[in-house]
């Protein structure tokens, strides 16, 4: 359990750099709706490579697996932004806490609905 975290967090760090640099080198050429979309999609994909071979060891082949993992990011994205909006409602002064709890909720609902869904 302690190396899937650990591989987990990896993929994760790994798929946020992936969006943060594509996001970065894009903007200035294409806007920042479909810069951050293009980069969102990259570091989505990393995430489903480093998660189903590294994280949860899954060597086979499904397109299964790809459409749960695009709806659990589905879900996730919507309950990332739910929570966000949730906090800054309540304390609108503290977006970086609002951004961090967004942030965790759906990191735990991807770990979670991986492990239990998507690669079981």
């Amino acid at each position: 359990m302690k190396r899937e975290l650990l591989f987990f967090i990896i993929s994760g760090c790994s798929a946020v750099l992936t969006d943060l640099v594509f996001y970065f080198l894009l903007v200035d050429f294409l806007g920042h709706n479909i810069a951050k979309a293009i980069s969102f999609i990259l570091g989505s994909v990393v995430a489903f490579i480093l998660n189903k071979y590294l994280t949860f060891k899954k060597k086979e082949s499904s397109l299964t697996e790809i459409i749960k993992f695009i709806i659990l990011y589905a879900l996730t994205l919507g309950a990332n932004v739910m929570v966000n909006h949730g906090v800054i409602l309540v304390i609108p002064e503290y977006k970086i806490f609002a951004f961090l709890c967004a942030t965790g909720t759906s990191t735990v609902l991807n770990y979670i609905g991986q492990k239990f869904w998507v690669f079981k």
